[in-house]
């Protein structure tokens, strides 16, 4: 299954020059932990929720002042859309990271997978896989 039919499509953007300020609201507004940093259709960084408590609240500084480009993680790490979600949640687990990016071969951003979102997806998956299980072992026949 593609990634990108659990991943956050499309995922909310900033400019390198927006403030934390900007990116929070964004943030609060989508509903989402990470925001993707985006220059010329090219992903240039991610800006988390771990960024602003460890960059900018940690530090003391001034969300209103402090540009993106200071305190966003960059390089950002990134995944292609075929990656298996296994491989893709074992990425997230060993880098503990909450957040990936997917993006295609050229660089440029098609979504935000976030950890919650893959967990969601596999505990779903594992439901109906029990629960076809169930169905099947309770339909069972005589002499079955």
């Amino acid at each position: 299954m593609s990634l990108q039919k659990i991943a956050h499509v499309p995922p909310p953007t900033v400019k390198a020059d927006a403030t934390v300020m900007d990116a929070v609201e964004l943030m609060a507004e989508a509903g989402v932990g990470a925001v993707a940093v985006v220059e010329k259709d090219q992903l240039r960084g991610i800006f988390t929720e771990r960024d602003v408590m460890l960059r900018v609240v940690l530090k003391n500084r001034n969300p209103s002042l402090t540009h993106l480009s200071e305190v966003m993680t960059s390089p950002a790490q990134t995944v292609t859309d075929d990656m298996p979600m296994e491989e893709a949640l074992n990425f997230l687990l060993e880098k503990h990271i909450r957040h990936l990016p997917i993006v295609d071969r050229e660089g440029r951003l098609q979504g935000m997978l976030s950890l919650r979102n893959l967990l969601e997806h596999m505990v779903e998956y594992l439901e109906h896989e029990l629960h076809s299980l169930d169905q099947y072992l309770a339909n069972d026949g005589p002499g079955g």
